[in-house]
């Protein structure tokens, strides 16, 4: 009975890491899309959030396959919800990367996304956290999980510094007031991708450390 369930938890690992590849892949083609203005590119990203969408139902599935049919015990337990957790998680990053191409498509080439500086320093390091929690969660790494929590204090920052920009835009140029708020929903969806990498961390605690005490 417990190499079957081992077996099961082998293929949530796996199927966690494939999602979790898929979702840097994602962001990271959204990124470059957005910072090249490329249309086609990003019209690509939105049409594979259907694949983002498809994995988080295999992985709920395996999930709950292995409470249903393993029973497992407290320890497992944990580890299988911490999973179930992450997924959502993984999911809306997914979101976002199709919503941060949705709007790199209707910018068009009317974007100053090459002048934004925060917005730009906020997806290399949201890309960052999000890669370094997937890292802790393969590699059973409380430490690297706890700086990627760490350092959502410095996309926050970034955020603020991204609205600075955007008003000062208003400011000087009125004519571009839309434009303007798709930079600030931009920024907005990079400050959420780092919440939710934060979210991913601190689910990868949870499962270690209540496994270290049984």
């Amino acid at each position: 009975m417990r190499s079957k369930f081992d077996e099961q938890l082998g293929k949530l690992n796996n199927e966690m890491i494939d999602m979790g590849n898929l979702i840097i892949s994602n962001i990271t083609s959204a990124i470059r899309a957005m910072k090249n203005k490329d249309r086609e590119l990003a019209l690509q990203i939105m049409r594979k959030d259907a694949e983002v969408d498809s994995a988080q139902k295999r992985i709920e599935s395996t999930c709950f396959n292995l409470l249903i049919q393993q029973q497992p015990v407290a320890r497992d337990l944990r580890t299988v919800t911490a999973a179930m957790k992450m997924v959502t998680d993984m999911e809306r990053i997914g979101d976002h990367a199709a919503d941060i191409s949705e709007i790199t498509v209707h910018l068009g080439d009317t974007s100053h996304i090459e002048k934004y500086e925060h917005i730009s320093r906020m997806a290399a390091e949201t890309t960052m956290m999000l890669s370094r929690a997937i890292e802790a969660y393969v590699e059973r790494d409380t430490v690297k999980a706890e700086e990627v929590i760490a350092h959502d204090d410095v996309v926050d920052s970034l955020f603020d510094d991204a609205k600075s920009d955007v008003i000062n835009l208003i400011r000087t140029a009125p004519e571009a007031g839309i434009e303007a708020t798709d930079l600030l929903m931009i920024a907005k969806y990079f400050e959420r991708i780092g919440d939710h990498a934060t979210n991913i961390a601190e689910w990868v605690i949870y499962s270690l450390r209540t496994t270290e005490k049984m």
